[in-house]
């Protein structure tokens, strides 16, 4: 999880109206550079067999494309069903395992692997929701990661009404106005809920839990502004 996420509770509020089996899984059919530059080569990750981190291994024959499959490519950030989540670890019709196997000589796996399995399986390919829920911007022309997020990009990031976000900079002040004025959290603080007393914000802690409250949660304007995406 990265800084700028939201009250989880007002995730939840907000997705208590979803299917239970919805998936949301950022994904395209449309590879462009990388089938020539991710799908064909042969690669070797040491990392697999050793704690020593080093260069990927590449081999210089490239291999074919797979027909039992079709490859799809997308976010490597995504919001999995528990059902799907069983399934890709259980893997009955052994389609997940296949695909392990495939995925282990790919870079930047995690953007291919579950895009692949949900739209190949014919249980699950209808239980996508195209989109990785993520506010981030990339340069013109893009580079290899996406830009940092500053003050200068809260205003468009909140209005996007998208929980999550990424990337910042280390104690970048963006961070501190979300805490601020997002979750309501001051620094060295918790993100009070329905169950922690605020009594005791000035001292950072939450000792006044009430045990009538436990359980109870308290959706802010973050689920309004979710449901209303």
């Amino acid at each position: 999880l990265s800084p700028g996420h939201p009250r989880w509770y007002d995730l939840i509020d907000a997705f208590s109206t979803l299917p239970r089996n919805l998936n949301f899984i950022l994904h395209s059919s449309r590879l462009g550079w990388k089938l020539n530059k991710r799908a064909r080569p042969i690669m070797i990750d040491p990392a697999l067999h050793s704690l020593n981190k080093s260069e990927i291994w590449w081999v210089m024959k490239q291999r074919s494309l797979p027909t039992a499959f079709k490859l799809y490519t997308g976010s490597a950030w995504t919001i999995l069903s528990r059902s799907f989540a069983e399934y890709s670890v259980v893997g009955w019709d052994n389609l997940p395992r296949t695909l392990l196997l495939y995925y282990t000589n790919f870079v930047s796996s995690p953007e291919g692997y579950f895009q692949t399995v949900i739209c190949n399986s014919e249980d699950y390919k209808n239980t996508t929701a195209n989109h990785d829920l993520h506010y981030i911007t990339w340069d013109t022309p893009p580079k290899q990661h996406p830009r940092s997020l500053g003050v200068k990009d809260y205003r468009r990031m909140t209005l996007s009404s998208r929980p999550f976000a990424r990337k910042f900079k280390k104690n970048d002040a963006v961070l501190d106005k979300i805490d601020r004025e997002l979750l309501r959290r001051y620094k060295g603080q918790f993100a009070y809920g329905g169950w922690c007393a605020r009594s005791d914000k000035r001292h950072g802690t939450c000792s006044g839990l009430r045990s009538e409250n436990y359980g109870v949660l308290r959706p802010g304007p973050g689920s309004r502004r979710l449901q209303n995406s």
